[in-house]
């Protein structure tokens, strides 16, 4: 019986570089563009002597990348090797497979549940992933096509499109994959679909199904808290250091409000790359002390996420980092004056935001007027649409927002400039200042740690199609992507049937 699990791609909204450092909140917005792992045993049965076998089969295939590949994976180690030495690594997944049968060894104690884990790994596992086309950019291909950069044209691409390759190389050979993102997270999505997927499979978790309601009580599971952790200590190691973990926690929890997990929690996770056995290493990770902090958020109603594709070329975001911890280390004053006023920038939109779901839920009918009424006017007449203390109140907040994003955006800036490193580049200032100019525009930023690779704007009512038309005017591709809070899921059936008929609907904007 197969087993999918997806877990959703992220858009950090505010905390960038903040978020690196405890106690600094990030608010993390989690999306429909989602990751999807499909487990299922390679063989039918065991025969009755393979039971003192050492080592069972692991198949890796990668559909988008045309790729399939094959693994021994030690019984008694819980490690992988290549079957071919020409085959390529897949760290991310590679660390996901290990780490959750290591984790199913250590939880499963009962002798039953011990005896259908070992017939379920003699059997093989064939895990399938799969990334929404949103993952990726095809802006290329729609130019080639000579296709409008608009939502409709990415939505014509078939789902689950293959990812191009470079040319070949002189020995005729394929090159490494040239994979163009757009900053969703593909790669904590993907180890998580993974990790929720072989965990539920091997019986050690029991899911959420997918839903379309997120509440706290899903939030605040002990089986979600079990493939947080196990792909946190994946994600960390795949990726060769400890890093912040806000696109994992929101992989498995949804959109939320941030705080990371102190980098000692995962020393142990460290010292298995070192050589200590991963048994052993398991149940440190397990027990740590997670310290990190999630709580509830999601945008107010009538409000809508969109993310633009500008097409002026990737930002490495580690080099970009970098800079910015020797600017911290050169001029420490200015530094943590900056990184404060950030702080109480960020605080202030989280607390104006908050406010706006406050005041849709205690009076729904006039804050829907008064959005309804703004989505249609751009920010200096918004408050000619209040004609009561309860509209001006709704009006109040929404500029506050808009003056708590300008300060981030200024900070941001400037910390760019001292660091020399383009955080909020010219050319995006330019393209956000006349988004945030546009009728019904609320918010435009550079998500994380900024750059050349996307913008975000929150929009209100149904003023997004006008955005997209405009941006579309600008060379800016609108990307399918919207918030969605949910978190990691179990999906029914196969994806590649379902996600046809969800790329056709996800082109419908309003």
């Amino acid at each position: 019986m197969a087993v999918v699990a997806s877990a959703p791609g992220k858009v950090l909204m505010t905390g960038g570089y903040l978020i690196l450092e405890r106690p600094n909140a990030g608010l993390v917005l989690s999306t429909n563009a989602r990751f999807y792992a499909i487990v299922k045993p390679i063989y039918e049965d065991v025969e009755p002597e393979s039971w003192a076998w050492a080592w069972t089969d692991v198949k890796l295939t990668s559909p988008q990348l045309s790729r399939e590949i094959a693994y021994k994976m030690s019984l008694k180690h819980l490690t992988l090797q290549h079957v071919s030495s020409r085959d390529s690594s897949n760290p991310f997944v590679e660390q996901a497979v290990q780490y959750s049968v290591a984790t199913a060894n250590a939880i499963l104690v009962d002798k039953n549940k011990k005896d259908l884990l070992h017939k379920l790994l003699l059997q093989g596992l064939d895990i399938t992933i799969l990334g929404c086309n949103d993952f990726y950019s095809y802006r290329n291909q729609i130019e080639a096509y000579k296709l409008p950069l608009t939502p409709e044209s990415l939505a014509s691409l078939p789902p689950f499109s293959s990812i191009t390759f470079n040319a070949e190389g002189s020995d005729g050979a394929k090159c490494k994959p040239e994979v163009a993102k757009t900053g969703l997270g593909s790669s904590a999505a993907m180890t998580t679909a993974v990790v929720a997927a072989l965990l539920q499979y091997l019986g050690v978790v029991d899911l959420p199904l997918s839903t379309k309601t997120v509440n706290q009580q899903t939030i605040d599971s002990k089986d979600l808290d079990l493939v947080h952790v196990i792909a946190q200590s994946a994600h960390c190691i795949a990726q060769g250091k400890v890093g912040s973990g806000f696109d994992v926690s929101a992989a498995v929890y949804g959109s939320q409000r941030y705080v990371r997990f102190s980098p000692g929690v995962l020393s142990s996770a460290q010292e298995a790359v070192k050589g200590n056995p991963l048994k052993e290493v398991i149940t440190d990770v397990i027990k740590g002390k997670w310290d990190h902090e999630k709580t509830h958020f999601c945008l107010p109603p009538l409000m809508t996420l969109l993310l633009g594709e500008p097409g002026t070329g990737g930002s490495s975001t580690p080099s970009m980092v970098g800079a910015v911890k020797k600017w911290q280390a050169s001029d420490p004053q200015k530094s943590s004056y900056t990184w404060r006023r950030l702080a109480e920038a960020n605080s202030a939109l989280e607390g104006q935001l908050k406010l706006l779901s406050k005041l849709a839920e205690s009076q729904w009918e006039a804050y829907k007027c008064v959005i309804n009424n703004c989505s249609s006017h751009r920010c200096e007449q918004w408050m000619k649409q209040a004609t009561e203390p309860y509209g001006e109140a709704v009006v109040k907040a929404l500029i506050g927002a808009r003056d708590a994003i300008l300060e981030i955006r200024l900070q941001m800036r400037q910390m760019g400039e001292a660091a020399g490193i383009p955080i909020e580049p010219e050319s995006q200032t330019q393209l956000l200042d006349a988004t945030m100019n546009m009728e019904g525009v609320l918010l435009a930023g550079v998500p994380g740690a900024g750059g050349f690779d996307a913008i975000f704007a929150v929009t209100l009512g149904g003023s997004s199609s006008k955005v997209t038309k405009a941006w579309s005017s600008l060379g800016v591709l609108a990307l399918l992507v919207r918030e969605d809070p949910q978190g990691v899921c179990l999906e029914i059936g196969d994806p590649q049937a379902s996600e046809i008929s969800s790329a056709i609907s996800a082109v419908h904007i309003e």
